[in-house]
């Protein structure tokens, strides 16, 4: 899933190739989940794109936007598989790009929800892609300069790149004092600071060398204070080189906490340190327990914490009425646990079949079981 640094690195592409041009023509599909889920249409976005001039490009987070000569604006989020593309410019990341090579190249590019095409030569060509369909492209209606006042931005966290101002170790501190929950999952949460997904977060607990599961009320201020250097660094310098991991220093974890589940994987670091993955705040962590110690209370198993919103969560309607098999999804694609799905009267009955298959099977297993020891014990009689 593209984080604050894969996010950073299209809105560069944006504004270095689309910002003060104007949209010749756009086209756009009807697709009810990354338009329909935030309350407008293909056609609706196909008109607010159409003969508008880009004036600005910017971001927040996961989130990024287009400014437009006049409103409405968009307002996208990537999801989980949603990218932009600019034809003839390599805007993918290294691990995306990889994903797609050899795949035949065509334009507008496989599974686009809308692109357009700019006036000038040379013209140039934007295309909103996403696979699974879990990214958002959404029209604020509002001032271009009052963008982040209006949902879904208002209802984010900071930035700890753009919002220097207001992400500072004090308002760390206060969040982190008043919450309990495992740390990690803190830095997950959206609304508590934007863009830090499940590998910064790793990336940052490792750089910090804490343990992702510790209470978030747990720490002392030192502590505090190295984990908020830990994410100015991770966040500042992913920025920096827009999201390629070819450009990540060498000593972080990134270039070796992707193996889990797949065969011939590395298990240590080039140094040794064994990788182990756990389930923090309901996400797959890569955590090198012999540079992030425990050093206070843990979450024990089987224990509720206190409930956080999902990954990119807010209070708007962004993530409102989700299908079962959306947030299945979701779950598999995040190595996160799948929400326990309604039983349905099919299913009642197969379990209880299932259930009934069972007893007879363990009847029958006790009643040999008690035949062969009788057998036995006749045995040992007669020796006797």
């Amino acid at each position: 899933m593209p984080e604050i640094a894969e996010v950073a690195r299209i809105t560069h592409f944006l504004r270095r190739h689309l910002v003060g041009k104007r949209i010749r023509k756009a086209a756009a599909i009807d697709d009810n989940n990354v338009f329909g889920k935030v309350g407008t249409t293909g056609a609706a976005v196909q008109k607010a794109l159409t003969g508008k001039k880009v004036v600005g490009a910017g971001s927040q987070g996961k989130y990024f936007w287009i400014l437009l000569d006049s409103a409405p604006h968009l307002v996208m989020h990537f999801g989980m598989t949603g990218w932009v593309h600019i034809k003839g410019e390599q805007t993918a990341y290294t691990r995306y790009y990889e994903k797609s090579k050899g795949q035949k190249e065509e334009w507008p590019p496989k599974f686009w929800k809308f692109h357009i095409t700019t006036e000038g030569d040379p013209a140039v060509d934007v295309a909103f892609t996403d696979a699974r369909r879990f990214g958002r492209v959404r029209l604020v209606d509002c001032p271009g300069d009052e963008i982040r006042k209006h949902t879904p931005l208002v209802e984010n966290g900071p930035d700890p790149v753009v919002d220097k101002e207001i992400f500072t170790e004090d308002y760390l501190k206060k969040i982190m004092r008043k919450r309990h929950v495992p740390i990690k999952a803190l830095l997950l949460d959206q609304t508590v600071v934007s863009g830090i997904g499940n590998w910064v977060g790793d990336e940052i607990m490792y750089q910090a060398k804490l343990h992702p599961e510790q209470y978030s009320d747990d720490f002392d201020d030192h502590d505090i204070t190295t984990l908020f250097k830990a994410i100015c660094y991770v966040c500042d310098t992913a920025v920096e080189k827009l999201g390629d991991s070819d450009e990540f220093p060498d000593d972080w974890l990134f270039h070796h906490r992707w193996g889990k589940g797949k065969k011939d994987a590395a298990s240590t670091l080039p140094s040794g340190e064994k990788l182990t993955f756990i389930t923090v705040g309901g996400r797959t962590s890569c955590v090198v327990p012999s540079v992030q110690k425990k050093r206070g209370r843990a979450v024990p198993p089987g224990i509720k914490e206190e409930s956080i919103p999902p990954d990119d969560g807010t209070k708007s309607a962004f993530f409102e009425e989700k299908s079962v098999e959306q947030v299945a999804g979701e779950a598999e694609a995040e190595d996160r646990p799948r929400k326990r799905q309604k039983k349905t009267a099919k299913s009642v009955k197969a379990e209880k079949e299932d259930k009934v298959s069972k007893a007879v099977k363990a009847e029958k297993d006790e009643k040999q079981a008690l035949s062969t020891g009788r057998r036995r014990s006749g045995r040992l009689v007669g020796r006797g």
